[in-house]
């Protein structure tokens, strides 16, 4: 078990696993399905993670690779067909995660938190393009809001 962890209760320490999952879905799911490129990318980028993350973050990144494919397939029928409300379910879920985050060690947390972030910009922008930027900026950013 990772040392920052120890105080957290079963419950928060699987969200805690599971958040670059949940992130994944909810970025790679688009009109009522999962974009698989941006799935693909965001299996790449959680194994990438566990070698290029903060020294501090790496045992993180090494635990959550274990089971990340399966908790996505999971997550992906959970919150199918990714309509309005199913979306709002994994925005709060998600939201959960400030609270646990708030319960580590400040620095940690910080660490954690901005490397989530880091992430989940990552996946939503693998799809994107300079070319959707100069031909389509409105109508690009009104479809992924």
């Amino acid at each position: 078990m990772i040392p920052q962890f120890e105080n957290l209760s079963d419950e928060e320490r699987k969200l805690l696993y599971k958040t670059p999952v949940l992130i994944s879905v909810l970025a790679s799911c688009s009109y009522g399905q999962v974009n698989s490129t941006q799935k693909k990318d965001a299996m790449k980028l959680a194994h990438l993670r566990k070698f290029t993350a903060a020294p501090l973050l790496q045992p993180y990144y090494r635990e959550l690779e274990k089971s990340f494919k399966e908790q996505f397939e999971e997550a992906e029928k959970m919150y199918f067909p990714f309509d309005d409300e199913k979306r709002n379910e994994l925005k709060k879920e998600i939201a959960r995660v400030n609270g646990i985050i708030s319960k580590l060690e400040t620095f940690y947390g910080e660490a954690l938190l901005k490397s989530l972030e880091r992430y989940a910009k990552h996946v939503k922008h693998s799809v994107h393009t300079v070319f959707q930027d100069i031909i389509f900026p409105i109508a690009y950013s009104k479809m992924n809001n």
